[in-house]
């Protein structure tokens, strides 16, 4: 019990000379709570009702337009040994592995490895539902974008930062903010909650920081009244995954890899400039400095700014593997279709 007082000290909050008796000059209507953040959990609940309801009845059609069609598989034939080793041991089997399974089975290393291959692809996510997924995610990062910019784009601090942290941490709170974070809040809580039955990707592990670190931070900013510079923060994110999210579904379709191309060209310069450039430069650089302007350093603002740098470490990951792909398409090669086939998880 004596924890929960140590946790929420003004010292971890707060900038140095600021109480929480100072933040109750607010309303309550203008002021960021914590106990507002449990919205967020029904608000998840209600993104994965909306997101099953959006794939069973909105994506399908979608996709014929677009001419998604899944691939004709052969299906492994039955073999309970080999079944066994699958699902127990690994779905590839090394030399010597496959060794003893030719002398379990009674099968040439042939059939063995023929055997392992359709098994695999058997577990290989069909089109339709890769294109379902980033159907769901195009639709929110588009709505969230729109929806930011218009409660942003006539803000102070929108265009100037260093109004960040005029007056801060009493600021009031706007009620299109509050619902902007909460929403996000509650969309990357639901891809947690689905991250087990969706397609599993190359970077899954990344993916899964990348999600913790969001909620962190927008938890974390929220309580402390980083609330301008959250929603720069969540803004900037949003408006390179639009592009992402439907060069993929343009790539699931068919006769449509120009457009598909021209997409993620286009996305490939988006991040790069505002996750490489923008991000470290002018939001990092204010969390970091700007805002020394107006307060000394205290523990959430080391907090914040590591969040904020492990989220600039996943945009360097990142990077790394859309500049590949930039290289292969200078080579005339399809870049989406290239990782389709390198990775088909993705």
């Amino acid at each position: 019990m004596e924890l929960l007082p140590d946790f929420w000290k003004e010292d971890y909050w707060l900038p140095p000379g600021v109480t929480w008796r100072d933040m109750e000059q607010l309303r309550d209507s203008n002021r960021p709570r914590p106990q507002d953040l449990l919205i967020a959990l029904p608000l998840a609940l209600g993104f994965v009702a909306l997101r099953y309801m959006f794939e069973r009845f909105v994506a399908p059609p979608m996709a014929r337009c677009l001419g998604v069609k899944n691939r004709l598989q052969v299906t492994a034939a039955p073999s309970p040994k080999l079944e066994s080793f699958y699902t127990q041991r690994s779905r590839q089997p090394s030399q010597s592995e496959i060794v003893s399974l030719m002398l379990l089975c009674g099968k040439t290393q042939r059939q063995i490895e023929t055997w392992f291959r359709r098994r695999r692809n058997q577990d290989r996510p069909c089109q339709t539902k890769k294109f379902g997924e980033a159907a769901w995610r195009f639709f929110f990062y588009l709505t969230a974008f729109m929806a930011g910019l218009s409660c942003l784009v006539d803000k102070p601090w929108f265009w100037d930062l260093r109004e960040c942290w005029r007056q801060y941490p009493l600021q009031p709170m706007e009620g299109a903010h509050y619902w902007y974070y909460m929403l996000e809040l509650g969309f990357y809580g639901s891809l947690l909650l689905r991250i087990s039955v969706d397609v599993k990707r190359k970077d899954f592990k990344e993916q899964v920081i990348h999600h913790l670190a969001t909620i962190f931070l927008l938890s974390f900013s929220y309580c402390a009244n980083y609330i301008r510079i959250g929603t720069l923060v969540m803004l900037l994110h949003d408006s390179s995954d639009i592009l992402l999210e439907s060069a993929k579904m343009f790539n699931y379709g068919a006769g449509w890899r120009k457009s598909c191309d021209t997409l993620f060209v286009v996305f490939a310069v988006v991040f790069l400039v505002t996750r490489l450039v923008i991000f470290p430069s002018k939001i990092i650089h204010t969390t970091l400095v700007l805002s020394m302007e107006v307060f000394e350093p205290f523990a959430g603002y080391y907090f914040f700014n590591i969040l904020l740098m492990v989220l600039q470490a996943l945009h360097i990951f990142w990077a790394g593997l859309i500049l590949r792909m930039v290289y292969k398409f200078l080579k005339g090669k399809s870049p989406m279709k290239t990782a389709d086939r390198e990775h088909p998880e993705n």
